[in-house]
């Protein structure tokens, strides 16, 4: 049987051996790792654990929350709040930033996170997840500000997803590649289970919410009209469509076999750019498909080139199967 390789053994040989991340940064992954376990805890307790049904209040986005949404934040701050990594933290839950209180050291990265993305899917046990971005924290003795926070995409150091499923899994990228940890609950700990994870560069799957079809841009309808046809369509072959309405789920799917999932801006809002949230979705999932040999666009630009203006900025979102990707974003200067 082949040696089983930790998370922490992972992170260790990342620092020591590759030398691509200080020790800081790898003490904060274990960190998150470990609140990804606690949360994975509460969601398969479910109606044992009294978590599950909505809380009654609403996030900074307008939306209902669930009780595990809640949960879920104050786990991930609890558990990085003392350690001395962090100098604050940014949820999609939380109106501003939460920064280290004085009584605990400040470190020098920054932590953003989705802390249950796919709520809505919880009281009906469909694959849920937890998405998370590490930021530097820019060099000076200043406090830290919001606007610290508001860096492209291209400049994080470490991203990555955890997804509650029939498994819980953690998906996690340091810039080099993708890797793939599974949580052994007899042990208690996220094993190695798969490295260097790339995306395939075609697909005959999409990913996208088809009862907004009358509310698209001309370019995202022409792509999705070009694949219903078929074989007997301009693209020759006949594709399949998944959606699970949780974006962990389904983008897990994509790093796992290859498809492009698409939440693109709409005629409903049209003064929004898009539904997902640039800093807490689309820049950690940008980078993991990225580092998979995918691609992840607003339709017309990268979207780790995108130089967010505000905390909870939206975005359209364009990601997975390099090729079809660029298909789609093609489309988008040509209409």
């Amino acid at each position: 049987m082949a040696k089983r390789i930790s998370l922490t053994r992972y992170l260790v040989e990342q620092q020591r051996v590759d030398g691509l991340i200080p020790s800081q940064l790898r003490l904060l992954l274990e960190v998150v790792a470990r609140a990804c376990k606690s949360i994975s805890q509460a969601v398969n307790k479910g109606a044992l654990g009294g978590v599950l049904g909505s809380a009654d209040t609403e996030n900074v986005q307008g939306e209902m929350q669930k009780k595990l949404d809640i949960i879920a934040n104050e786990v991930l701050i609890e558990a990085n709040e003392w350690g001395g990594h962090l100098a604050a933290m940014a949820s999609e839950e939380m109106d501003g930033i939460y920064v280290v209180p004085n009584r605990y050291p400040q470190g020098e990265y920054l932590l953003l996170f989705d802390p249950l993305d796919g709520s809505s899917n919880i009281d009906v046990n469909v694959s849920i997840g937890t998405i998370f971005s590490v930021l530097k924290k820019p060099e000076g003795d200043r406090g830290v500000e919001e606007t610290d926070f508001l860096q492209a995409g291209h400049q994080q150091v470490a991203a990555g997803y955890c997804v509650y499923g029939p498994q819980t899994t953690l998906v996690l990228t340091v810039g080099d590649g993708v890797a793939m940890f599974t949580l052994d609950r007899e042990q208690g700990s996220f094993v190695l289970t798969q490295e260097n994870v790339r995306i395939p560069e075609d697909t005959r799957e999409f990913a996208i919410n088809m009862s907004n079809m009358r509310h698209w841009d001309a370019p995202v309808r022409r792509y999705i009209d070009e694949c219903l046809e078929g074989k007997e369509g301009p693209r020759g072959k006949d594709f399949n469509m998944r959606w699970i309405a949780s974006m962990v789920a389904d983008v897990h799917r994509i790093m796992t076999r290859g498809g492009v999932f698409m939440y693109p801006w709409d005629k409903r809002e049209p003064n929004k750019p898009g539904k997902l949230r640039l800093m807490y979705e689309a820049n950690p999932m940008g980078w993991l498909v990225e580092q998979a040999g995918g691609a992840a666009t607003n339709g017309r630009q990268r979207i780790l080139d995108i130089q967010p203006g505000q905390l909870h900025e939206r975005v359209s979102v364009i990601l997975g199967s390099k090729n079809e990707v660029e298909r789609v974003t093609s489309y988008h200067s040509t209409l």
